[in-house]
């Protein structure tokens, strides 16, 4: 489990909207709280937590499980629950109160998300005592138990658990939940869907649970789009092509199965069938930002500039950062080419 995945205790063309300012976060900093929860040895752990109306504010179930006690602080007051809502295995986790003196957020299916869509996150990292922000975009959605998984580049740290991931009209979107090991790893946000399933569940008066979360499990158990970020990484093409092969014959539609698999075959030097899965993966999302990046790498290594060209002008699209980056790498290979031979 520790080492699959770290636990974080803590489209259409892009969006037209800036990143929020301080006004807005400001704002916003009204519906995020800190909770703190009595652990079993003595000590304390906390999380954040979001108000999604007078009563609920939710959270991880990883933030609270098994504590002898939680509760709310805000501007120094404490607000003591009376009765918890658990989902233990989609971990999340909303505390009842008799009434909170705060502004609810506004609610957003993920359903309606576009990737590439600019979001930011709020939590409460690293024992700060005011929300921080992590701003980036929609890279991902996958499809689980009637809803989609939400991977951004929105980065948080330890504390962050059961923070707020927003679009850019200040909805939530998603609860910042859980993230990959390694340097680049992926971060992943629970689905407003499951929020309001939660809610509208049964109440509990115990936070003791033996269930672990879907993403603690052992490996050959958790989700495909789990499964794959480990031999991503290490560039294990071998491990990564089974497993995205076994992703694409169980969920077919799924553009990131198709992605991973053409990347695993370009990687065991299979070019045309990784060029036929990559083009699948388009299929299925024409805005898959790092299909466009994996072809745009296969093209460098095949001084294909006509294809390149077409491929700038994707990128540039989703990302102008990659696109210029790409660039970059187009000039020195043009040069590379211009230089006269050696004989």
């Amino acid at each position: 489990m520790k080492k699959l995945l770290a636990l974080c205790l803590l489209f259409s063309a892009p969006q037209l909207f800036a990143q929020p300012g301080i006004g807005e976060l400001l704002h916003l900093h009204e519906s995020i709280v800190q909770i703190s929860v009595e652990l079993g040895n003595g000590n304390a752990g906390t999380g954040t937590g979001v108000v999604i109306s007078p009563e609920y504010v939710v959270t991880n179930c990883h933030v609270l499980a098994n504590g002898k006690g939680a509760n709310v602080a805000k501007y120094n007051d404490g607000y003591k629950p009376i009765a918890l809502k658990a989902d233990w295995k989609h971990d999340l986790c909303a505390l009842k109160f008799e009434g909170l003196p705060f502004k609810p957020v506004q609610l957003r299916d993920s359903a309606s998300l576009a990737f590439e869509e600019e979001v930011f996150s709020l939590g409460y990292p690293n024992g700060n005592n005011v929300p921080q922000p992590s701003y980036g975009s929609i890279k991902a959605k996958y499809a689980m138990d009637g809803s989609l998984i939400i991977r951004s580049n929105a980065a948080f740290s330890l504390g962050s658990s059961g923070g707020a991931l927003f679009d850019q009209k200040l909805n939530l979107i998603g609860m910042t939940t859980f993230k990959s090991p390694g340097p680049n790893g992926f971060f992943y946000s629970l689905p407003v869907e499951w929020i309001k399933a939660l809610i509208a569940s049964k109440e509990l008066l115990s936070l003791n649970t033996d269930e672990s979360p879907f993403w603690a499990l052992p490996s050959n158990q958790q989700p495909y789009f789990m499964q794959v970020v480990i031999p991503y990484q290490n560039q294990d093409w071998a491990s990564l092509h089974a497993i995205a092969e076994a992703w694409t014959k169980n969920q077919p539609d799924a553009a990131d199965a198709w992605y991973y698999l053409g990347v695993a075959d370009f990687g065991l030097n299979h070019a045309p069938l990784a060029k036929t899965e990559l083009d699948k993966a388009l299929q299925l999302n024409p805005q898959h930002l790092e299909v466009f990046m994996q072809q745009a790498q296969m093209a460098l290594q095949e001084t294909d500039f006509a294809a390149l060209d077409k491929l700038s002008l994707r990128i540039a699209s989703l990302d102008p950062y990659a696109a210029e980056l790409l660039s970059e790498k187009i000039a020195a290979l043009k040069q590379t080419k211009a230089l006269p031979s050696n004989k």
